[in-house]
């Protein structure tokens, strides 16, 4: 019965809330996972927090976080809905896969999961796709001959151009209006979707979400249109409309595109700051193409094999998966490139499909779910050292990659990430694809150390803004 298991569960914590605004008073709006973790220390792993007017539970570490996610995944495979995205699904919960309920939301992604391994997803097919967009990506930054440049759109372009290619077998030039319209308005949409307004319809930013993502989804129909949906089905037909279909297209082309194009920025603003994980040993005896960029080489005695290991494995041939394998520092760098850039700190809102007790808290169905990933991936009992970025976290005492249950970046359970093999396969290509071409500077006049790491506001954290040179190596 359910409710004696209610009476005898523990009483879960919350800061006191004020009449309709309440725990917002106490919130970082701009960065609000950073009040959550400070919260989580004074009130458990599991607390709530009052959102305006709704109720939420937090939960925080990776031991609750797995917990709820995978030991119980089907109680909290929901997800909670958000003002704005019920909206644009028009009161149908139709949303496709990222903000879809109930069966809409299972018979879209089984439909998803299946297509996009008939595309090719993780085989061959696609590799050379993304092998042909490493090639122009280095071509285009080749071109700006070692010159201070932000890669923001840039790399947004290079990602966006893999689904493009995997959609219509055609690619789009880095300067095409279009192109570059859509992306700018894939970007704006993120970072508002990022801020609290996004909860209430009455908001001016709110409106604006609003009119992008409609915007988008159109631009989408006309750019690219392919015969995703089966035409006859029996039990599901109702779900193969062209409201999902939009919606479909939106979530594979922004969301695709946002979260590996703001990885790769973080890792080569990463790179640039902590140049001793970057360059060789001896690196800074070569001749460099650019004298201005001498200045910022590290001494000789600095330098973890990264672009030695690129070198000894790959030489001149072009990256390739069957490679990574033979890279152990050069997956770790990746990997504590994803767990230390922390993209998506808060994860994606879910929801309690049922009634659940989680370690002896009653949690009601339909109940507002936070599970903080930014604690997972900084959780002090999981990383020696949570808040640096340090690659050996990923290695053992032989140098060999090792692989961390506490790594949840694509999070998990059963909203884990459709696209995880896809954007695994693309950090690696254009990753390497780029150390192995170009050495990475600050823009002259600023030392590395001058770089700042703080994570710009968005529903994805990316990088603040910065100009990089990447110079041809030697």
């Amino acid at each position: 019965c359910t409710y004696p298991a209610r009476w005898a569960t523990r009483t879960l914590q919350s800061p006191r809330p004020l009449p309709v605004i309440g725990n917002l008073h106490i919130m970082d709006l701009k960065r609000p996972s950073r009040t959550l973790l400070e919260l989580s220390e004074t009130y458990g792993p599991v607390f709530s927090i009052q959102m305006g007017f709704t109720k939420t539970v937090v939960l925080s570490g990776y031991e609750m976080v797995k917990e709820a996610l995978v030991n119980q995944a089907d109680a909290f495979a929901e997800r909670a809905e958000v003002p704005a995205f019920e909206e644009l699904s028009r009161g149908n919960g139709d949303f496709s896969i990222l903000f879809s309920h109930g069966e809409n939301w299972k018979v879209m992604r089984r439909f998803t999961l299946s297509t996009l391994r008939d595309l090719g997803m993780g085989k061959r097919v696609i590799e050379d796709h993304i092998v042909e967009e490493c090639g122009h990506l280095i071509e285009n930054i080749d071109s700006q001959k070692g010159k201070p440049i932000d890669l923001t759109m840039i790399m947004n372009a290079a990602v966006a151009n893999v689904i493009v290619s995997i959609l219509l077998g055609e690619r789009f030039s880095y300067t095409d209006p279009q192109f570059t319209r859509l992306l700018h308005l894939i970007n704006e949409t993120i970072k508002l979707a990022g801020t609290p307004s996004v909860m209430f319809p009455l908001a001016l930013q709110y409106r604006f979400y609003l009119v992008n993502t409609y915007y988008l989804t159109g631009n989408l129909l006309v750019l690219i249109f392919f015969s995703f949906f089966p035409q006859e089905k029996s039990d599901t037909k109702s779900y193969f409309n062209n409201d999902n279909f939009k919606s479909l297209i939106s979530n594979l082309f922004s969301a695709g595109m946002d979260t590996t194009s703001t990885t790769l920025c973080w890792g080569i603003l990463l790179m640039t700051k902590y140049p001793k994980i970057q360059w060789s040993p001896g690196e800074s005896h070569k001749k460099h193409p650019n004298e201005i960029m001498r200045t910022h080489l590290p001494p000789p005695s600095l330098g973890p094999p990264f672009q030695e290991e690129i070198e000894k494995v790959l030489g001149s041939n072009p990256p390739r998966m069957e490679y990574r394998s033979k890279m152990p520092y050069t997956d770790a760098v990746i990997h504590e490139i994803q767990r230390f850039a922390n993209i998506l700190p808060m994860n994606l809102p879910h929801a309690t499909t049922m009634d659940v007790t989680l370690k002896g808290y009653f949690i009601p169905k339909g109940t507002y779910i936070i599970p903080l990933l930014a604690s997972v991936l900084q959780d002090k009992s999981e990383w020696e050292k949570p808040d640096a970025f340090y690659p050996e976290h990923f290695l053992d005492a032989e140098g060999k990659f090792v692989k961390k249950e506490a790594f949840m970046p694509f999070s998990a359970g059963r909203r884990r990430c459709v696209g995880e093999t896809l954007a695994k396969m693309e950090l690696f290509l254009f990753f390497t694809s780029l150390l192995q071409r170009f050495s990475l500077h600050s823009a002259p006049g600023v030392s590395s150390s001058d770089l700042d790491l703080t994570p710009e506001v968005g529903l994805t954290s990316g990088p603040l803004p910065h100009k990089i040179c990447m110079a041809a190596r030697a």
